[in-house]
């Protein structure tokens, strides 16, 4: 289903146009030796805007990375310059989407990459079963955090999908030395 939305939205639904607009953007933020980070973003999400379907872009520090300082004074940058329009662009192509029913799907994508136009340093493209996650873990690192209870990073298996050996004891076997004595 992915593929079909994928193949719709870069043909119907504005995906080749936004692809190019963070392909530029990317190569224009490059130029400058200070805006190298905000450039390999917008390459990446570009790859996003392409092809947003059965992809979703989640924080970096969800999936363990650590964050970058500077991160945020580069996001307040990006979005001073080139993110305000970008948004802009795709909250307005988002909000045309939804006139119509079959524009539903693109409106949704056209939103989620108005969102990511607002701070695209820091963010990473996974598939949506991955981002869910990820979410989920993080949602449970939260309410642990907050309940002041330490966070378990595996959880424990139900018991129906543990190995049988580990819910009962098979019967111990009697040990009989070598020498021939064998009582029983």
């Amino acid at each position: 289903m992915a593929l079909i939305g994928n193949i719709l939205w870069f043909v119907f639904g504005g995906g080749w146009l936004l692809g190019l607009l963070w392909l530029l953007s990317g190569c224009l933020w490059c130029i400058t030796v200070i805006g190298i980070p905000i450039g390999v973003a917008c390459f990446r999400i570009s790859n996003f805007a392409f092809f947003p379907f059965g992809k979703e872009l989640v924080p970096a520090d969800m999936l363990g990375e650590k964050i970058i300082p500077g991160t945020t004074i580069m996001n307040i940058l990006w979005c001073i310059i080139s993110g305000f329009w970008l948004s802009l662009f795709n909250i307005i192509a988002g909000i045309t989407c939804f006139t119509s029913i079959i524009g539903i799907p693109f409106g949704l994508a056209h939103f989620k990459l108005a969102i990511v136009s607002f701070a695209p340093l820091g963010k990473r493209i996974v598939s949506s079963e991955i981002a869910a996650a990820v979410k989920m873990q993080h949602a449970q690192r939260v309410v642990a955090m907050a309940q002041g209870q330490p966070y378990c990073q595996q959880p424990q298996q139900p018991y129906y999908q543990q190995p049988p050996q580990q819910y009962y004891q098979q019967p111990q076997q009697q040990y009989y030395p070598p020498n021939g004595n064998n009582q029983r």
